[in-house]
Parts: C-alpha cells; sequence; structure tokens
C-alpha cells in the first residue's frame, strides 16, 4: 500500500505537522527524510527495514558513506542530503549555546559535546572557548588520537586561548569504547593544561568525558 493510500492521519508527514516530531516513531521519521519507497515498499516499509538493518536509527546516522549506499533505497545522493541535515543540527546547537552563559545552561552544553562527539571512532580532544561572561566564543577539535600525555600539548591550547582572547574554557572528549569513565591519562592531561593556563589567568571550568550515552564530569566530581 502506498502512503497516498493510508488514511491522512496515518501519513508521516501530515502526523508530524498535526502533532509534532515527538509523535512520530523512529520509521515515520526517517520515512519522511526517504520521500518514497522501493518496488514493493512504500517509505514506511522501506524505512522500517533499513532500521531493521542498521540496528538503530543512530547507527543508520553514524554510517559512514560505503556502508550507507549499499543498502538497497539508499545512495549518494541521500547520503549528502543526510550529512547536510546532521551539519544543520549541530550548527544549529552551536549557535543555541553561542547565546547562553555555558554554566548556566549545563544540560544544553552535555547534549551538544554528546552530539558533538560520541559517534566518533578515534578519540578527539575538543574546546569550548568562552568569554568572560561564560558565552560561547567557539568550539575547536584541537588533537585526535589517543588522549594522552604524547598527544596533548598544553602549550597549544594556551596559544588558541590566547588568540581568541578566551577567559575560561570548557575541555571534552570522547572515548570510542563508550565507557565514560575517566582515565588517570585524562586527569594527568587536565592537570597539565590547567596548570598552564593559570600562568596566563584562564580557568578551566569542566572537562567532560562522553562515552556511549553517559558523560562524566570533572567538575562535579571535584577534580578541577
Amino acid at each position: 500500500m502506498s502512503l497516498k493510500q493510508l488514511p491522512p492521519a496515518s501519513r508521516p508527514r501530515e502526523k508530524l505537522l498535526s502533532h509534532g516530531p515527538e509523535a512520530l516513531t523512529d520509521a515515520e521519521l526517517l520515512a519522511i527524510f526517504l520521500r518514497t519507497g522501493i518496488a514493493g515498499m512504500n517509505a514506511i516499509e522501506l524505512a522500517t527495514s533499513l532500521l531493521d538493518q542498521f540496528g538503530s536509527l543512530r547507527a543508520l546516522l553514524a554510517a559512514s558513506k560505503e556502508e550507507f549506499c549499499r543498502h538497497k533505497g539508499l545512495g549518494p545522493a541521500k547520503y549528502a542530503l543526510l550529512q547536510a541535515v546532521l551539519a544543520m543540527s549541530h550548527r544549529h546547537f552551536e549557535e543555541t549555546l553561542k547565546r547562553e552563559d555555558a554554566l548556566t545552561s549545563p544540560a544544553h552544553t552535555r547534549r551538544y559535546l554528546s552530539q558533538k562527539l560520541r559517534d566518533r571512532h578515534r578519540e578527539a580532544f575538543y574546546v569550548l572557548f568562552l568569554d568572560n561572561q561564560h558565552r560561547v566564543l567557539t568550539g575547536e577539535v584541537l588533537f585526535e588520537g589517543t588522549i594522552d600525555a604524547a598527544s596533548v600539548y598544553p602549550r597549544e591550547v594556551v596559544k588558541r586561548s590566547l588568540e581568541l582572547n578566551a577567559a575560561a574554557l570548557i575541555l571534552a572528549h570522547n572515548h570510542p569504547s563508550g565507557v565514560a569513565e575517566p582515565s588517570q591519562a585524562d586527569r594527568r592531561i587536565t592537570r597539565r593544561i590547567s596548570d598552564a593556563l593559570a600562568l596566563v589567568d584562564i580557568r578551566i571550568l569542566d572537562h567532560f568525558v562522553v562515552g556511549d550515552g553517559e558523560i562524566v564530569s570533572f567538575a562535579e566530581r571535584n577534580w578541577l
């Protein structure tokens, strides 16, 4: 049965317009993105099949181009569209965060950092640079790879902070294993960066370790 043959209230697009995106299942949201089905499947049926194949909506969104395009009903054009949607979502979070005090919106900061880092396959060391009112100036990945004393250089963090005239920082990095518990190396490099920044009167407000569905805050553990 095609989507046009469904009652209007059951069609994903009409349902979204009437009740909002929260009322839709993952398959219905994906069906709107797909727009059309394939031979023998309408868009909802194709979406359901794809979710079964990938295992979850998150896995589909995080798939590489090669993995994404090998599935029937998908291809380079759909992959490009998906990447554009994801980029707009990231930029929306970032622009919203820039309008707020990062300390008075910790939940938004956590969501932003989780969205930014949790699906990376390599560790990434990310820094939110803040002004003297704790508003976000910008956020950047400064280092990639194993986060330890050999790959994260405090002098580079200090240099970039001075270039941006930052007054404070929020650090974050991901654990690709999915386990957010900080390591001793995480704590050591945080102390080294904090000591280096103290020489130029710049504070670290927090260091978040992003896992799969959880984030650990150094500030909440009184480690700063």
